[in-house]
């Protein structure tokens, strides 16, 4: 099984977007909220990749492997920059920043810190990263491996932030 940062933020947001997600059906492409996300961080912070290294990071965990792609990594004063659109899902985004420390960590990277930023509110949080941190990771990594696994999804949520979730038509189509 392979684990990646996405899979992480939306363990943390919907276990159904998170298990159609690990099983191939990815809705991202029609999403405008999606492509604003990205237009959002493309165009906020213009001379950041010029400043700052888009890195890949891998590791093991009791045989499952993990992923994730860091945009913006000072390498110097060791802090990873992660740009948002909203702050709707604020926690699901703190814990996908916190799984990249945690690869940076299982790479020997020590004392990484991570500013999560959300231009459009004109806000930022600093995020750091704990041993409980790591310890719900390995659990949420367990867990997400289990839920992949799983013959049929999850049921729906039912909550306000389904309806800008790209997913939403699909989980409520036999819904009025």
């Amino acid at each position: 099984m392979h684990i990646n940062a996405t899979l992480i933020d939306l363990y943390h947001v919907c276990k159904r977007e998170c298990w159609l997600h690990a099983n191939g059906i990815n809705m991202e492409q029609t999403s405008e909220t999606v492509y604003d996300g990205k237009l959002i961080h493309e165009t906020s912070y213009a001379d950041r990749s010029r400043k700052y290294n888009e890195i890949d990071v891998s590791a093991q965990y009791h045989g499952i492997d993990l992923y994730g792609k860091i945009d913006f990594y000072d390498t110097h004063n060791r802090i990873i920059h992660e740009t948002k659109r909203s702050d709707k899902a604020e926690k699901a985004h703190e814990w996908q920043v916190k799984y990249y420390m945690w690869l940076l960590q299982l790479n020997g990277i020590q004392d990484v810190s991570a500013i999560l930023e959300y231009p459009q509110l004109r806000q930022t949080s600093q995020i750091e990263l704990t041993e409980n941190d790591i310890e719900h990771l390995k659990n949420a990594i367990i867990e997400i491996t289990q839920l992949k696994d799983m013959k049929e999804c999850p049921p729906t949520i039912k909550k306000p932030i389904c309806k800008n979730c790209s997913y939403y038509e699909l989980c409520y189509i036999n819904e009025e």
